[in-house]
């Protein structure tokens, strides 16, 4: 029996749940409701090694995900730029067909939520038949109400144990949507999918085949990157952007539909967060540290310090420690317009968190101003930095917790807790962490400028460029 394999989508931004999901740390690299991510979650559902496809970004971050959860990948592969879902399938295609070609696709986009994971596992069983029977299979979720937020799939007359794709429709009014849900005949669509190998380059072929050109030429012009396959970027960026719904199954007459009830949301928006959560007799969430008083219905999250809650309703209010968002949640889909405006003004809070994470752990700025900066450094077990200097400044290190492995000029030595040491402007260094446990250290920079590009790389076990 042909072989399913999981394809992985991790390249979305999920800027609807900014401030906690931003485009360096998006929403499938968080916890939610569970001890794991989104990502974890998706790589768990399933029990073959996957296909993930994610961008430059995040490559570090989601290796040291599956690790955390000995899941090890087929291939990482990193897209250098956006091209949408139907590239990114086409691409898991041809690398499949070079050894595999008569393998199932089951492509599963990274951020989804899934309480239901049996029920999953029954809906993959069915959609497993009807690809072996020549269908391009898509996962129709059982509407719980009339959502205006998804896009919807009538089905068709019954084939296998599913149905043959009627029509897409897009996201809908109300009235439409409640319509939609009296009839029966609509599923929410889900955008997950399972496609024969063949048979998805033969429909991309022929409604695509500008895109399977430009696919194969990024493939033959992809290299090896430490653990990860680059694809080129001068030849994916001519790959035309579209999605697998428009691309293909919009168009194909070999479309069907699995019907499923598994727990299913695409957490698209602070609301479906709070809906998916467990809440309190107030119908409250409340996240991290947080006091609520006559408080109902509301998201309360909190990543640091307390946050305190009287006579509130309905509302979303979240805090990273660098931004504040507060909004009714029936206003959550414009969140995305606080994140656009964010853009248009460079405000850093678009794009990155306050913790921000490199391969070899992450760092915190908790202080800062006139040339000075103070960080919360974490060095992962096994971890190093690059061989460095700056300079502009210097640094004085501190370790807090755990043993450090410190370069600095032509000397090498070994700090522990409670010891400390002073890098110089121009020195070269290199920090390490040769223990078993994480390396925390209070890292204090002084100097004319304390900015993150005033940094030469010297050497780099992750192949960075010269940039931080």
């Amino acid at each position: 029996m042909a072989e399913i394999v999981p394809v992985i989508l991790s390249g979305g931004s999920g800027t609807r749940l900014w401030p906690l999901s931003r485009e360096a740390f998006p929403k499938q690299l968080h916890r939610f409701n569970s001890d794991h991510t989104l990502l974890q979650e998706t790589a768990q559902r399933v029990s073959s090694a996957p296909i993930v496809i994610c961008n430059d970004q995040h490559r570090f971050i989601v290796a040291e995900q599956l690790r955390e959860i000995g899941v090890e990948a087929r291939t990482i592969a990193i897209e250098p730029i956006g091209r949408n879902t139907a590239p990114a399938a086409t691409m898991a295609a041809l690398l499949l067909e070079q050894d595999q070609p008569d393998a199932l696709m089951l492509i599963m986009p990274s951020d989804h939520v899934v309480t239901n994971p049996a029920a999953f596992s029954l809906a993959v069983e069915a959609a497993h038949a009807l690809g072996l029977d020549d269908r391009l299979v898509t996962f129709g979720i059982v509407p719980e109400s009339p959502n205006t937020g998804y896009g919807y799939i009538r089905r068709g007359a019954p084939v296998g144990q599913g149905f043959a794709v009627d029509r897409f429709v897009e996201k809908p009014d109300l009235a439409t949507a409640q319509h939609y849900v009296q009839s029966g005949e609509f599923l929410w669509n889900s955008g997950i999918f399972l496609f024969p190998v063949r048979l998805w380059l033969e429909q991309v072929a022929e409604f695509e085949p500008v895109m399977l050109a430009r696919c194969r030429e990024a493939l033959a012009a992809a290299a090896r990157d430490i653990t990860f396959l680059r694809f080129d970027t001068e030849t994916f960026s001519a790959i035309p952007s579209q999605s697998i719904d428009y691309a293909v199954m919009e168009k194909t007459a070999r479309a069907a539909v699995v019907p499923v009830d598994m727990g299913w949301s695409d957490i698209g928006s602070w609301n479906a967060l709070w809906e998916h959560s467990d809440q309190d007799a107030d119908g409250n969430v409340m996240v991290g540290d947080i006091l609520a008083v006559d408080t109902q219905g509301c998201y309360l999250r909190s990543e640091k310090r307390l946050v305190a809650a009287i006579g509130i309703e309905n509302l979303v209010v979240v805090d990273t420690g660098d931004a504040i968002l507060i909004a009714p949640k029936n206003r959550d889909q414009d969140v995305k317009k606080v994140v656009e405006q964010l853009k248009q003004r460079n405000r850093p809070e678009a794009h990155q968190l306050a913790q921000v994470f490199r391969p070899w752990g992450w760092f915190q700025t908790t202080d800062e101003g006139d040339r000075f900066k103070v960080k919360h450094i974490l060095v992962n077990p096994g971890a190093k930095l690059s061989l460095q200097k700056h300079w502009h400044r210097s640094e004085h290190w501190i370790v807090v917790t755990g043993t450090a492995l410190v370069t600095s000029g032509d000397k090498t030595f070994v700090l522990r807790e409670n010891e400390s040491t002073f890098i110089p402007a121009g020195t070269t260094h290199r920090l390490e962490n040769p223990g078993r446990v994480p390396l925390r250290m209070v890292e204090v920079q002084s100097g004319e400028y304390v900015g993150e590009d005033d940094i030469v790389r010297l050497d780099d076990v992750y192949g960075r460029t010269p940039q931080p």
